[in-house]
């Protein structure tokens, strides 16, 4: 990417409230191939100490803004060769600073399809439409007579004056001005409003809310208007936008026409014609492209809070506590089919699988347990893992029994989410991993391994599928992705990985690193064993210096010989511990973990013009635990005996469950009833809640307490306010 135009980085900079030289030293970096994760780990000194969350905006807007000025230059260039181009019209296009802007500026001179507009202007009515224009004391039907022309088509003054009027239409419908002028009259008081489609209100009835329904455009929130729009989508609503006004009076959109156009009624002999012309332009061009351009608005920011909402829940759920290194045995429950079982070791090493039947049909409960105890005991199984699918409680009954009959197993079981597994079982990866292995017994696999490591399994999965978004399908799957893969290379980063255990999946996440490297990694380590140093790693296929750059701080080396290999100290900074091994006659191995004697240190007695303060302090920082986790403790919820499906539910229950799901409008928590159940915004504290993801995240164990349950609809209504912040309420909507 070669460098970016000063008002690139001005532009960034005020957006980000930061000096221009910290951005212009961003795009410097990301220019020269470094990651966000390396950039705001370890050059805090060339940014200013920019975080991750600022750099990702920051290459958000430098690719909309270096593509905004791509096609600035195209427009340029096209007017010039128009031969149209003034120096105050360049100026204006070198100003527009969104892509909205600069196409209205566009619109005018964009090379476009013959029109009624232009083939009035051939038969030479453009001088009418100018002059009526620039002086309503004409009077429109004796100046159209004087353009009457039979050898250019125009038979008649009425003739003339609709030409004209298609010229006039198209020069409103195409002034910049007029038009930012009337879009922001219908952002500012517009309302969407929305119908039921004709004999569509059985088939649609989760629309029910929205079959007469209508908001401002500019409050309306982002699950609401993609609800609206999915529901436009499957035929189910009508949707339009119009500013409120009164039947007779001046539609507001066409008085600003009016006022911008210098269209007025002042009796003058064109003003009707002129005021009706207005309106026509209003009608037939201004409102559908106004209306576009806001719902494509409303809809750009309704994607952002989606894809905000799903990237914060992924997040959750990737920097979820990982049970760590124990002998977990995966149970994917099922009924006709039966309960998949995986016995995986503490390096995630599948020992055993095999298939019970405690349900229908079979029934064989008494064989389950027998299985279950045989494993259990055979393999020093310290964890139960079981999926929340079909059969769940059922299932997790079943443990619960084992554990009973059987405490000397020291067994503990642990719900946890399935979603993804099944994705995972039937790919190409899970193929590669397990190639003798029934695809059914891989979801057993998955879910065992993601309760030792979260983090490491669910990587292999497209973060799409692991289902905690809010309208997922709805938003614009580019920008998806994209915010998710980001998300994934930050908790990847975050937390470092283990070179000589990682799967290659999750090395191709790290800084640096792409499916190639990892795998020659990974190849490389079965060939030579495990990885003693970092160093070792440049010799693998193709790791060139920047790739071992960008990559070799995120990697850690468990037990090497020089005990930095282990932690997030860059190798280019071994430098700066040796300099502090020296000034204070300590040998390295001896300052690792001592918290006492590193906090007594001062950054600045070892920073210098390549390692400043920030760097420093983050070394010393990493000394005193290195290669520390930033994942919360392993904590786990017990699902309430007896409370197994929707009816066993009753108002004012209190139980423990697990947060599944977190979305502009509340937390969707499973509860063990094979519903998730909704506490909504203003059930999530007593005190006000903007944000929910402020209150609770995926995976997060929490309190909740039922306010009603509406079993035909499958609806939950949960509350985690206090009892005495309670008030009698609703139930407020459900998972859509």
């Amino acid at each position: 990417m070669s460098a970016a135009p000063a008002s690139i980085a001005r532009i960034i900079a005020r957006e980000l409230n930061v000096e221009e030289k910290q951005v212009t030293a961003a795009i410097d970096l990301i220019g020269e191939g470094a990651t966000v994760p390396f950039i705001a780990r370890y050059r805090k000194e060339r940014t200013g100490g920019l975080d991750d969350t600022q750099l990702r905006h920051l290459a958000a807007r430098l690719t909309y803004l270096t593509d905004l000025n791509a096609r600035r230059d195209t427009i340029l260039r096209s007017i010039r060769e128009q031969d149209k181009l003034t120096p105050a019209l360049e100026k204006q296009i070198n100003a527009a600073e969104t892509k909205v802007a600069l196409e209205d500026i566009y619109a005018p001179f964009k090379p476009k399809r013959r029109t009624k507009a232009t083939i009035a202007r051939e038969a030479g009515l453009a001088p009418l439409a100018e002059q009526l224009l620039a002086n309503p004391l004409l009077n429109p039907a004796e100046i159209a007579a004087k353009f009457v022309s039979k050898s250019k088509g125009v038979t008649s003054a009425a003739e003339a004056l609709e030409g004209a009027r298609h010229i006039v239409v198209e020069t409103l419908a195409e002034t910049p001005e007029i038009v930012g002028a009337v879009r922001e009259k219908m952002w500012a008081e517009g309302k969407v409003s929305s119908s039921v489609a004709k004999g569509k209100a059985e088939e649609g009835a989760k629309f029910s809310d929205y079959f007469d329904f209508d908001q401002p455009i500019e409050q309306l929130p982002s699950h609401r208007l993609l609800a609206l729009l999915r529901g436009e989508k499957e035929g189910v609503l009508k949707l339009g936008l119009d500013v409120p006004h009164a039947d007779k009076a001046v539609h507001p959109a066409v008085a600003v026409v009016m006022a911008k156009g210098g269209i007025s009624r002042k009796g003058r002999p064109a003003d009707a014609w002129l005021a009706e012309t207005a309106e026509i332009a209003w009608k037939t061009r201004l409102a559908p492209a106004c209306t576009n351009d806001l719902f494509a608005r409303v809809k750009e920011r309704a994607d952002g809070e989606a894809i905000s909402v799903f990237s914060k829940n992924v997040k959750a759920l990737l920097l979820a506590a990982p049970a760590g290194p124990k002998t977990v045995m995966g149970i994917d429950p099922g009924i006709r089919t039966g309960c998949k079982i995986a016995v995986v070791d503490a390096t995630g090493k599948v020992l055993e699988t095999t298939t019970i039947y405690p349900h229908e049909p079979k029934r064989d409960w008494a064989g389950a347990l027998m299985t279950l105890a045989k494993l259990a005991k055979k393999h020093k199984v310290q964890l139960v893992s079981v999926g929340n699918g079909t059969a769940s409680r059922e299932t997790d009954k079943l443990v619960a029994e084992l554990e009973s009959k059987m405490p000397d197993l020291g067994l503990t079981r642990v719900m946890v989410s399935e979603a993804g597994a099944s994705v995972y079982s039937a790919s190409e990866l899970a193929a590669k991993e397990f190639p003798d292995m029934d695809v059914s017994i891989r979801g057993a696999v998955s879910i065992a391994r993601r309760l030792q490591d979260p983090l490491a399994e669910l990587v292999k999965i497209e973060p799409k599928a692991i289902g905690v978004g809010q309208y997922q399908h709805d938003v614009d799957q580019s920008a998806l992705s994209s915010s998710l893969s980001a998300v994934v290379e930050d908790c990847v980063n975050a937390v470092g990985v283990d070179v000589n255990t990682a799967s290659a999946p999750l090395l191709a996440r790290v800084s640096g690193l792409n499916e190639t490297l990892a795998s020659n990694i990974v190849a490389f380590r079965n060939e030579n064993g495990a990885f003693k140093s970092r160093a070792a790693l440049k010799k693998v296929p193709r790791m060139g210096p920047k790739a071992f750059e960008q990559s070799a701080g995120f990697l850690r080396i468990r037990d090497a010989k020089n005990p930095l290999d282990g932690s997030g100290v860059h190798p280019e900074a071994y430098e700066v511990v040796e300099r502090i091994s020296e000034k204070t006659g300590r040998d390295v191995k001896s300052l690792v973990g001592d918290k006492a004697f590193l906090s007594k240190l001062k950054p600045r007695d070892f920073a210098d013009a390549t390692f400043g303060e920030p760097t420093v302090k983050d070394i010393l920082k990493e000394l005193e635990k290195p290669g520390r986790d930033p994942r919360p403790e392993f904590k786990t919820a017990t699902f309430k005996d007896g409370v197994e499906t929707l009816s066993d539910l009753k108002p004012g229950m209190s139980l423990e469950g697990v947060v599944t799901n977190v979305t502009a409008f509340g937390a969707f928590v499973d509860i063990g009833v094979h519903q998730d159940g909704l506490v909504h915004i203003s059930e999530l504290s007593d005190t006000f809640v903007k944000d929910p993801h402020t209150v609770v995240r995926a995976g997060q164990v929490v309190r909740v307490r039922v306010k009603e349950v509406d079993v035909a609809r499958k609806r939950i209504a949960l509350s985690m306010k206090s009892e005495a912040g309670a008030e009698p309420r609703g139930y407020a909507g459900g998972r859509r």
